[in-house]
């Protein structure tokens, strides 16, 4: 999205020229996925498909929210209104975001917004996250407030969790806000410490396909909850603050002490296994051995798959007929329950298997996927 197109349409809105534009990313994550809320790792990367944000500053206690990308005119919100689980909207992320602020304590009097976003919604590549950190690092300029990327990160998964109601983790808003372009980003989501992990699939030969299977989740809807609720339920029962202190080298010793609390048993399982994965990641791409990062995705879609059940027979079949079609790795990425896959693979392969998955879906008769190659982009960033 042009950020001169996202400047024209603002005037048009409000009769004034806004005082910048911001974009923030989506994200696609390779590998860690329900690990956030457990304190462990991820690693996502940016997109190049963005939320682009025009915005301006108000005195009056007023804040105006547009969106080229949803119908109807300007909202306008009273800032001393804004409160908790109000808005059912796509408004309540960008008002959540500046309730967060004026909660702890910054000096935000108003904004009038305007945005559009082409990151597609729905498709497990954090459309909310986007929307978030841009008008956060939007209002963090404007109102010269200081805060770090992390700090703004903190504020936007707090405007999800309490604002929103969708009890997500602090991965989406970390990827957008921090992420650097050809790199994916080792997060430890306990301490919030960083690593760039040179990522440029393009110069050896292969590419990274996201699969948005075009089913749409939304994570306020219970299962995502159930599964955290889960996940605490197990780390309480094993005496631990977080199931990122179950060491992977005790797991089985872990498991034994659940006896045949079976869902606790899976749950646990997928936690610890998945952090395991994720530095396995790390360690073969810093060692230069990126094709045998296959091996590790697969797996990761089998735990989602058998111990989280967090998957659909849409993201299976995209798994499946990926890898029967020469893929070096495949698996869901996102919240699950629908959403998108992500399909590592040879440049030389990127046709035929795009074509099995599409055929695939076709005689499966499901709608048919959305196919895009992931490059590993930039974070959130003022263009004007």
């Amino acid at each position: 999205m042009a950020a001169q197109q996202v400047r024209d349409g603002f005037v048009e809105l409000y009769g004034t020229e806004p005082e910048g534009v911001w974009s923030a990313p989506g994200r696609v994550n390779l590998i860690g996925e329900h690990t956030d809320y457990n304190d462990g790792f991820v690693m996502p990367f940016a997109l190049p498909h963005t939320a682009v944000a025009a915005v301006s500053r108000r005195e009056d206690g007023v804040l105006r929210l547009h969106s080229s990308d949803v119908e109807g005119g300007v909202v306008e919100l009273r800032l001393d209104e804004l409160a908790p689980e109000s808005d059912r909207n796509w408004t309540a992320y960008p008002a959540g975001v500046v309730w967060a602020l004026r909660e702890a304590g910054h000096p935000v009097t108003g904004a009038d917004v305007h945005l559009a976003s082409t990151v597609p919604a729905g498709a497990g590549l954090s459309s909310s996250a986007a929307l978030e950190v841009v008008v956060a690092l939007a209002l963090n300029d404007l109102y010269d407030l200081g805060l770090q990327r992390w700090q703004l990160a903190r504020l936007c998964q707090r405007a999800e969790n309490v604002y929103v109601g969708a009890p997500t983790g602090i991965m989406d808003q970390t990827a957008s806000a921090c992420c650097e372009t050809g790199h994916a980003l080792f997060l430890d989501t306990r301490d919030l410490s960083q690593k760039q992990i040179p990522f440029d699939l393009a110069a050896e030969g292969m590419v990274l396909l996201v699969v948005d299977t075009r089913v749409k989740h939304a994570h306020n809807e219970g299962e995502y909850g159930k599964r955290r609720a889960g996940c605490e339920r197990g780390a309480a029962l094993l005496g631990v603050d977080a199931l990122r202190d179950i060491p992977y080298g005790e797991l089985d010793a872990a498991l034994e002490r659940l006896g045949d609390d079976e869902e606790a048993v899976r749950l646990v399982r997928h936690v610890v296994t998945e952090d395991e994965r994720v530095e396995k990641v790390v360690a073969l791409l810093e060692s230069g051995e990126t094709r045998a990062i296959g091996p590790v995705l697969i797996a990761g879609h089998a735990s989602l798959r058998d111990d989280f059940r967090i998957s659909c027979p849409e993201l299976d079949l995209v798994v499946d007929t990926s890898l029967a079609s020469g893929a070096l790795g495949a698996r869901m990425t996102g919240g699950g329950f629908g959403g998108s896959a992500i399909v590592l693979a040879e440049a030389a392969d990127v046709e035929t298997i795009t074509k099995a998955v599409q055929e695939a879906f076709a005689a499966a008769e499901f709608t048919a996927p959305r196919v895009f190659e992931a490059v590993p982009s930039a974070g959130a960033r003022r263009l004007v």
